[in-house]
């Protein structure tokens, strides 16, 4: 999801550069390029037969399940359909001959089976930590355990410590380095894991380090970095103001920066007094100012925040609105969740429907922040709660795609419609489903005029959807609500209880059967029934469930077969549908008598490929 690039600290993966190194073209199957039936070939005599030649159309990802990882194909008898390459580990075409699509650089790759930032660190050189030097550790919580075997071990409380400024305590023997914090605690850390931190104080020179790429890597989470930032590169300024998270605001003539300590270095040459500004005395004892001067790290002499707060209690509304870096004060002092700053904004009539690049106005970043407090302000003060962005999400549809349920709960209380649609058709349910977040759930399907009937754009309505993804809270808090759905079919003849029995999901497919009561027999478009499908498939446990409660294992689909053709050739599903609650052998026999298992068993599973039902 957006933003998080800008709000979250991001740990950066260091390559060697690409200058000079070889390019070697990518070469397989690409758009354009001509295949036939490949390895896990699974779809019968779709192709027009053994041999016969297809042309790749496209190439793209099995909805939100996988990237990149199905063709679509076109073959020479005029049907068009899509293919596995790579979902779910299987590959169903190969080349007549290969294309060209891109280039990679091998060189340029980190090793397989080794994290690349943790090769890196690993191969750091030098390390010159001394005693009472100030360092941080900076990277992700997994790749410093990594890390910490070998030196001095891992400890999970550690991981409290990530981002915090310490003190090196010495060196052990091995090289390793022991550092104090504020509360007494020492942690022995891999010194590839560490970061020294310079520290300045207010009225010091520093000088910014000349290397762009160590720059922009240094500033992710520190006030990011702006282009406008390139003419300070190598350049003295003075420090204004030391935040608590160990930031420094500084000054370079008309201009200030925010920027992590890591970047600067001391200044004990004499500057030029002009390049210096020191704040307004009168200002600086603001709170208001303080937060903001922090959030709009990257501003002018013209647009800083000292200045648009002042204009601000005078009312100049276009001043309050102004944008840095795409957003306006409002909309990061709303996903950051500084409250009088928004207070102070509303008052001086900051728009709340600005929108940003991407549509996203400020109640949208109360949920991109799970800011519950400002979101309940926001719409007290007039905010549109079904407001969308360029992607047709709501505020409802960020938050319930983030998990946040406190924002969540507000939003329904203020009567978010939780029936509108973003691009793909799927409504908050339909995200909270498939990301299984459980309280989100528990709260959208008690909200009064929801419409479980609503699909999304591959035909989905809220209980097939809870079917496909085998979530079982959702199948039940559906069912309790909107039990006339359990035989809705879709588009293709396929109602919830097929798609749990295609996928898998025995639990659903039970709640499905016992609270559901439904049809067990149902047919799709091609007259297969849930227990055929499940068949097919192979899925052991949900062929007794579906036996068990009086599946005919005698139904034919559009080709003639009944489960049984297929279960004969899977001896482990053949005991299940064999037995007394199958009726016998008798069944059996009749079913495969005269048959060529071999034949049928391709018939039988002759469907569109993926764990959907198209």
């Amino acid at each position: 999801m957006k933003h998080e690039a800008a709000y979250r600290r991001v740990t950066l993966v260091i390559l060697s550069p690409r200058q000079n190194l070889p390019r070697i073209i990518l070469k397989g199957i690409f758009q354009g390029v001509k295949v036939v039936r490949g390895p896990d070939w699974d779809w019968g005599n779709q192709d027009g037969g053994e041999g016969k030649v297809g042309k790749v159309v496209d190439i793209r990802g099995w909805d939100s399940e996988s990237g990149r990882s199905v063709a679509s194909v076109t073959w020479s008898n005029g049907t068009t359909n899509v293919y596995r390459m790579g979902h779910k580990g299987k590959v169903d075409l190969k080349y007549v001959s290969d294309g060209q699509g891109g280039f990679h650089y091998k060189d340029h790759l980190p090793k397989l089976g080794e994290h690349a930032e943790l090769q890196r660190q690993e191969s750091a050189d030098g390390h010159s930590f001394q005693q009472a030097d100030k360092v941080k550790c900076l990277l992700d919580v997994e790749i410093l355990r990594q890390m910490q075997e070998g030196h001095g071990g891992w400890n999970p409380k550690m991981a409290e410590y990530i981002c915090r400024i310490g003190t090196v305590h010495r060196i052990t023997d091995r090289g390793d380095v022991r550092v104090q914090y504020s509360n007494n605690i020492r942690w022995t850390f891999h010194p590839g894991a560490l970061t020294k931190v310079n520290t300045f104080g207010v009225g010091e020179l520093v000088k910014v380090l000349e290397d762009i790429e160590s720059v922009k890597r240094l500033q992710a989470g520190h006030g990011e970095w702006t282009d406008s930032m390139a003419p300070v590169l190598g350049q003295a300024g003075k420090v204004l103001k030391v935040y608590a998270d160990g930031d420094l605001r500084v000054a370079f003539g008309g201009q200030t920066w925010t920027f992590n300590p890591a970047c600067l270095s001391g200044q004990t040459v004499e500057v030029d007094a002009n390049l210096m500004t020191a704040e307004n005395p009168n200002e600086s004892g603001s709170t208001v100012i303080s937060v903001l001067e922090k959030l709009l790290s990257q501003s002018t002499e013209q647009d800083n925040p000292s200045r648009l707060v002042i204009e601000a209690a005078h009312g100049s509304a276009n001043k309050v609105d102004i944008k840095n870096q795409g957003k306006t004060a409002l909309q990061v002092a709303a996903h950051q969740g500084h409250m009088e700053v928004v207070k102070a904004l509303l008052q001086a009539n900051g728009s709340i429907e600005v929108k940003d690049e991407d549509g996203d106005t400020a109640l949208h970043y109360t949920a991109f922040g799970n800011q519950a407090d400002i979101t309940r302000l926001l719409l007290s003060k007039g905010a549109n709660v079904n407001l969308l962005n360029n992607s047709m999400c709501t505020a409802l549809h960020i938050a319930v795609n983030k998990g946040f349920s406190d924002v969540v709960r507000v939003l329904t209380e203020h009567s978010a419609d939780v029936n509108l649609q973003d691009s793909y058709g799927d409504t908050p349910l339909h995200d909270a489903i498939a990301k299984d977040f459980r309280n989100i759930i528990e709260i959208l399907v008690l909200v009064p005029n929801i419409d479980f009937t609503q699909q999304n754009h591959r035909g989905f309505n809220l209980l097939h959807h809870a079917a496909l993804k085998g979530n079982k809270l959702a199948t039940e808090k559906i069912l309790g609500r909107a039990r006339q759905l359990v035989d809705v079919k879709k588009e293709d003849g396929f109602s919830a209880l097929h798609l749990a029995s295609l996928n898998n999901h025995r639990d659903v497919a039970e709640i499905l059967v016992k609270e559901g009561r439904c049809e067990i027999n149902i047919r799709n478009n091609r007259n297969q029934t849930p227990l055929q499908l499940a068949v097919t498939q192979g899925h052991t446990e949900l062929v007794q469930l579906l036996v068990a409660e009086g599946a005919d294992v005698n139904m034919e689909d559009e080709d003639g077969d009944t489960a049984m053709h297929v279960a004969l050739l899977r001896p482990q599903l053949a005991s299940v549908m064999l037995g007394p609650a199958a009726g016998g052998a008798g069944g059996a026999e009749e079913s495969a008598d005269g048959c060529s298992s071999t034949s049928l068993f391709c018939r039988v599973r002759r469907k569109r490929p993926g764990s959907t039902s198209g």
